[in-house]
């Protein structure tokens, strides 16, 4: 018998140990598929992203058309009342654990159009809850990948086995 180092292709079968809560906290936030929800000029932006120039299906992200199939949604422009119960519809469709990415300051606050008109909503976070805000008008490419970065960091540190254990308690 000979003692095979790590690197070393025999064949052979090696085991790793990890606790089961990072083994599901690395897969889900190295495979995040988020719902492309674009109202207005963000949405170009955050199309640049998913293009080649920039390429965010190396960090595992794949957009989806549908809401049952996403675990994200990325708004990105203007809220209006008309528009606020189909986010929340579409987020209600979504499928657990979910989160939200506001893409934009019309988005996060309303931008420039809420103090002049009546029907935009003062910030996404009013409808549905979010996790990670992007700010600019519109926001770079590059904003909205640090935006994935940080909901990653934030997936990374749950405990999605000991809450549900908390919430099956109650």
């Amino acid at each position: 018998m000979t003692s095979h180092s790590i690197g070393d292709k025999s064949g052979e079968a090696s085991v790793l140990l990890m606790h089961s809560e990072d083994l599901l906290n690395w897969s889900r936030e190295k495979s995040l598929w988020p719902l492309t929800f674009g109202l207005a000029c963000c949405a170009i932006e955050m199309m640049g992203a998913m293009a080649s120039n920039y390429d965010l299906e190396r960090f595992g992200i794949f957009p989806r058309p549908s809401p049952r199939q996403s675990d994200i949604m990325i708004v990105s422009g203007t809220v209006t009342y008309k528009m606020a119960d189909r986010i929340r519809r579409l987020y209600e469709q979504m499928a657990e654990p979910r989160y939200v990415i506001s893409m934009g300051s019309c988005s996060n606050c309303g931008g420039p159009y809420w103090q002049h008109g009546y029907h935009v909503v003062k910030g996404v976070d009013r409808i549905i809850p979010v996790d990670v805000y992007v700010p600019g008008c519109p926001p770079r490419p590059e904003a909205l990948i640090d935006g994935f970065l940080k909901l990653q960091e934030k997936i990374r540190t749950e405990h999605p086995l000991s809450e549900k254990s908390e919430r099956m308690k109650e």
